[in-house]
């Protein structure tokens, strides 16, 4: 795992992504964690009779991404996830693979707090999108 950067060492622009692929067996876990039991997620049957046709991933699930990309990239262990807001604009579904990227849009260094543009893509198509705080203690 890498080290926590500074603060001083971040600058606007910097980017971090990595890739998801959805199964079946991380909707289950995250409806089993979240207690998120909504049969868009679980029930194929429920699924096929709603607009999407077929069951969806957790959009909470897809927007959990940004945290391991905080703790393990950017800015590293040891930030704390102040905000995120969040705008769902398309669905995710099983076998999709989730293209979740990050960038730095603005820095306050007194408050030690970096401020970043989320980002989610599946086949270069935008799914999510939001802005994140970050705390660098």
């Amino acid at each position: 795992m890498n080290d926590s950067m500074s603060i001083d060492s971040i600058s606007v622009g910097m980017t971090a992504s990595a890739s998801h692929l959805i199964t079946d067996e991380k909707i289950n876990a995250f409806a089993k964690i979240s207690e998120d039991y909504n049969p868009i997620h679980l029930d194929a049957d429920y699924a096929k009779k709603t607009p999407f046709g077929k069951r969806i991933a957790h959009g909470a699930m897809v927007s959990s991404f940004f945290s391991s990309l905080f703790a393990t990239q950017l800015p590293g262990p040891g930030c704390i996830y102040v905000a995120q807001e969040v705008k769902y604009k398309k669905p995710v579904f099983i076998e999709d693979t989730v293209l979740v990227e990050i960038e730095v849009v603005d820095i306050n260094v007194e408050r030690k707090r970096v401020f970043f543009a989320t980002r989610c893509f599946v086949n270069d198509v935008e799914v999510l999108i939001g802005q994140a705080e970050i705390y660098i203690p």
